[in-house]
C-alpha cells in the first residue's frame, strides 16, 4: 500500500461515533429503512448476526437514560438520519425520546438473530406502513450499507461484492514494518488530521468527571482513594483517562468519540493512553501525532485479519497500538515496537469478550495498564520469547496467531457467551 492508500483507510477506519457503535449501526440501518418506506413505519422487524446481538444488548443509548437496542431502533425510525452515519442519533432530544418511548408502547419492533447471512456482522431491517415495504441490510461493516428497496428510493443490491472485498482487502493487507515507516516518515501535513482523535477522545474524557457514568471507573481513580492505591503517576492517569471516556460512552453520554475500525472503546485506547504519555513525557507535537497515527494504524493492522467483530475483546487490540505509540515516544524504534507487540500477545491473547456494557471500562483498563508495562519492557529490549505460547521470531506470524484465535480458535467461546447472556435467570 502507498501512503496515499493508507491514509484513506485510516480517514474511512477511524471515524466519530455517538454510542456504541454497534446500536448506532442497527439505528442507522433503520434509518435508510425508514426513509426508503417514506413515512413513519408501523412495525419494524430487524435480524442480525449474533456478534450484533451481542455488542448491543447492555449498552447505554445516548440521550436517552435507556439501555438496549429498542429504544435505539425508536429513535433510529422517528429522527435518525442516514447521512449522519454513525453519529445518526446525534438530533435526540427529550421531545423525541418521549415519542419514541410512547411508540414501544405499542409493541411495534421485533428484533431476532438472522438465519440468512454468515456475516458476523449483519443487520437486515424491515419496515411496513401504509400498505408499504421496505429493506435495508448493512454487512460487515458498520456503515456498509449491501442492500436497499422500498418506494422511495432507488434500489441498491451490493450484496454480490462482499467476497470480491473480502479478496481485495487481503492484497492490500499491511505489515508491521509498514506500519511503522509510514508513520514515522510520512509527510506531517499528511497526517496531521489524526489529531482529531485527540481533541474528540479527551473531551469525552473530562465529560465522563461531570456526571456520574457506568461503574466510574476513571473517577474512582482520579480520587484521593484511588490516588492513595495507585498513585498520582502518568501510569495512572493513564488509566484513569482512558476509564473516563469508556464510562461516559458505555453509559450513553451523548458526547462523539473517535472510533476505531467501527468501534469507539478501540479508538478511547488507540488514543488517550498515547496523549497523556505523550503530555507528561513532555514530547514534541509531531512525536505525539506520529504516535497516534501509529497506535491507530496498528490496530486497523490487527483488525484486518481479526474482523470487525469476535469473541476477543477490542482492547486487546486497541492497546497493543497505543502500547506501540506509547514506545515510540519512550524513544523506542521499530525493534522496540516489535518487542511491545510482542509482550501485549503473550498477556492479553483471549480475553473474551462479552458484549458492550459499562464494565468494558475495566477491560479497557486491563489493556492500557498491560500496555504501558510492554512498553516500558520494551524500551530496554526485553520481549517474550519464539519458545512461550504463541509468540514467534516474526512479529507478523504473532499477530496472525492472535487473530486466528480470535476469529477462528474462539468461535464455540462465542456462541456459549450469546447462550448464557440470553438465557439469564
Amino acid at each position: 500500500m502507498d501512503n496515499q492508500q493508507i491514509i484513506a483507510l485510516i480517514k474511512r477506519e477511524v471515524v466519530p461515533a455517538i454510542g456504541c457503535t454497534e446500536p448506532a449501526a442497527v439505528a442507522l440501518c433503520t434509518a435508510y429503512a425508514t426513509e426508503a418506506l417514506g413515512m413513519r413505519p408501523e412495525h419494524i422487524d430487524v435480524q442480525l448476526s449474533a456478534n450484533m446481538l451481542k455488542n448491543a444488548m447492555g449498552v447505554g443509548i445516548p440521550g436517552t437514560g435507556m439501555t438496549g437496542l429498542p429504544i435505539a431502533i425508536a429513535l433510529g425510525a422517528l429522527i435518525g438520519k442516514s447521512c449522519y452515519q454513525l453519529e445518526v442519533l446525534k438530533d435526540v432530544n427529550p421531545q423525541a425520546v418521549n415519542d419514541a418511548k410512547a411508540w414501544l408502547a405499542s409493541d411495534r419492533i421485533c428484533v431476532g438473530l438472522t438465519h440468512e447471512s454468515k456475516e458476523v456482522l449483519y443487520i437486515e431491517v424491515s419496515c411496513k406502513g401504509g400498505g408499504k415495504c421496505s429493506r435495508a441490510i448493512i454487512a460487515r461493516d458498520h456503515t456498509r450499507l449491501v442492500f436497499l428497496e422500498g418506494p422511495c428510493v432507488e434500489p441498491v443490491d451490493l450484496r454480490g461484492s462482499l467476497g470480491a472485498q473480502a479478496e481485495e482487502a487481503a492484497d492490500e493487507e499491511l505489515t508491521l514494518r509498514r506500519v511503522y515507516d509510514f508513520a514515522t516518515t510520512a509527510p506531517l501535513e499528511d497526517i496531521e488530521f489524526i489529531n482529531e482523535s485527540r481533541r474528540l477522545n479527551e473531551a469525552a474524557a473530562e465529560e465522563a468527571l461531570k456526571g456520574n457514568y457506568g461503574h466510574e471507573l476513571g473517577k474512582t481513580l482520579s480520587r484521593p482513594l484511588g490516588k492513595g492505591i495507585m498513585g498520582d503517576s502518568i501510569f495512572s492517569h493513564i488509566i484513569s483517562a482512558t476509564s473516563c471516556a469508556c464510562d461516559a460512552r458505555m453509559a450513553g453520554a451523548k458526547i462523539p468519540v473517535m472510533s476505531n475500525s467501527g468501534s469507539g472503546n478501540q479508538g478511547i485506547a488507540a488514543t488517550l493512553p498515547v496523549v497523556v504519555f505523550a503530555r507528561e513525557n513532555h514530547n514534541t507535537e509531531e512525536e505525539l501525532t506520529r504516535a497516534l497515527v501509529l497506535s491507530h494504524l496498528t490496530a486497523i493492522y490487527i483488525k484486518q485479519s481479526l474482523g470487525r467483530l469476535s469473541c476477543l475483546c477490542g482492547c486487546v487490540v486497541a492497546s497493543t497500538g497505543s502500547s506501540c505509540g506509547i514506545t515510540y515516544l519512550m524513544g523506542g524504534g521499530y525493534e522496540q515496537v516489535s518487542y511491545s507487540v510482542k509482550n501485549m500477545i503473550a498477556n492479553l491473547a483471549g480475553m473474551v469478550c462479552d458484549g458492550a456494557k459499562p464494565s468494558c471500562a475495566l477491560k479497557v483498563s486491563s489493556g492500557v495498564s498491560t500496555a504501558v508495562l510492554s512498553a516500558m519492557l520494551a524500551v530496554q529490549n526485553h520481549t517474550v520469547s519464539s519458545y512461550e505460547g504463541l509468540i514467534e521470531d516474526d512479529v507478523d506470524r504473532c499477530i496472525h496467531n492472535l487473530t486466528r484465535l480470535g476469529s477462528v480458535g474462539m468461535q464455540e467461546t462465542d456462541k456459549m457467551v450469546l447462550d448464557i447472556m440470553t438465557h439469564k435467570k
